[in-house]
Parts: C-alpha cells; sequence; structure tokens
C-alpha cells in the first residue's frame, strides 16, 4: 500500500499543477485595472443625466465624439475638466454617459419673478399706455413706471388667475388705486 501512497500523492500534485496552470494561462491577459470603461451600475440612466447636465454644448459635443471614437481616456479627461470632478466621479460618468447618451439640454432660464414689495419702482422717461376692454367697457392705464416687460408679467398673472399679485404689481407700478386695478385686472383674465 505504501507503494501506491507515493505515486497516488505524486499524481493529485500534478493535478493540482495542471489546474493551476490552465487557471494562470486563461488569465494571463488580464489586467488588475482593466483599459476598458467599467460597467454602469443601477441608477447609471440618472447619473448619465445629472452628468450631461453640467456639461455647455461643447463640452458635451467633444465628450461624445471621443466616446464614438473609443477614446475613453480621452473623453474622462475632457469631462474631468469641464466639471472639476475627481478622477473616479469623472470616469463613473464617462461611463453612465456612454452607457445612456444625453441630448444635451440647454439650461432652462429661471421665470421672471414680480419685484418685491421692496423694490421701488424704476420710472422711465416716456409714459407707457396700458389698455384692456371687454365688451363696451374700456380701462386705460397710463404712467412711467410701466414698460412692455413689466405689463406682460402682470398680463401673466392676470391670465394665470392670480388677480390679486396682477392688481398689486400694477398698482405699484401706476398711480390708479387697488380698485381700479382690479376692475382693469378683471378685463384681462380672459
Amino acid at each position: 500500500m505504501d507503494s501506491l501512497l507515493i505515486p497516488g500523492l505524486i499524481l493529485v500534485l500534478v493535478a493540482v499543477g495542471v489546474l493551476l496552470a490552465i487557471r494562470a494561462w486563461n488569465h494571463r491577459g488580464e489586467h488588475p485595472y482593466p483599459a476598458a470603461a467599467p460597467q454602469p451600475g443601477p441608477d447609471s440612466a440618472e447619473l448619465a443625466r445629472a452628468s450631461a447636465a453640467k456639461l455647455n454644448e461643447e463640452q458635451h459635443r467633444r465628450l461624445y465624439a471621443l466616446i464614438a471614437q473609443g477614446q475613453a481616456m480621452a473623453a474622462i479627461k475632457v469631462y474631468l475638466e469641464a466639471t472639476g470632478e475627481g478622477l473616479r466621479a469623472s470616469r463613473d460618468a464617462v461611463a453612465a454617459l456612454a452607457a445612456h447618451p444625453q441630448p444635451f439640454r440647454a439650461p432652462e432660464a429661471a421665470p421672471a419673478a414680480v419685484p418685491d414689495e421692496d423694490d421701488v419702482p424704476q420710472r422711465f422717461s416716456y409714459r407707457y399706455r396700458a389698455i384692456a376692454s371687454k365688451g363696451d367697457v374700456t380701462r386705460e392705464v397710463s404712467s412711467n413706471m410701466l414698460n412692455d416687460e413689466i405689463y406682460g408679467r402682470i398680463r401673466t398673472l392676470a391670465k394665470s388667475g392670480d388677480t390679486e399679485a396682477a392688481a398689486t404689481a400694477l398698482t405699484r407700478h401706476s398711480d390708479i388705486s387697488m380698485k381700479q386695478a382690479r376692475e382693469f385686472i378683471a378685463l384681462l383674465e380672459d
């Protein structure tokens, strides 16, 4: 039995050595840091949208041109320089943008707000005439504190149903009473 034990151990050691050699052969081309972009995670569509929003039109165009050419490292560099984020965050963002292409969207302008009560209306060198009519009823407001932009905001408020804010804005930019402003705004509501 002793005569079979040693050849059996040798056979097991040779089999283990062959298996390790096959495994090493299969993994010989792998590098611990793969050159390909990492696979995006489950939330990468949202990451892609957020990442694309940080780019201007030229940066967006350059980044997607590099992605299309397979130049992931150059795309990461463009993103890193454009946003100032770290290398890992830039790598993840480029991977998400490659996996979920995003069209360029110009940043939306903030909606124009009605000036605060503390703001003093500006006086213009001309008198602006705003006219509203409905049926036989016509009202006119003439003021050197109105212009097309301010009157447009007042009309928008009136048409959206916020008549009190529209009347308040009209009284601030003219010399009419609140009752007269409400009558004027009532003609703009339709």
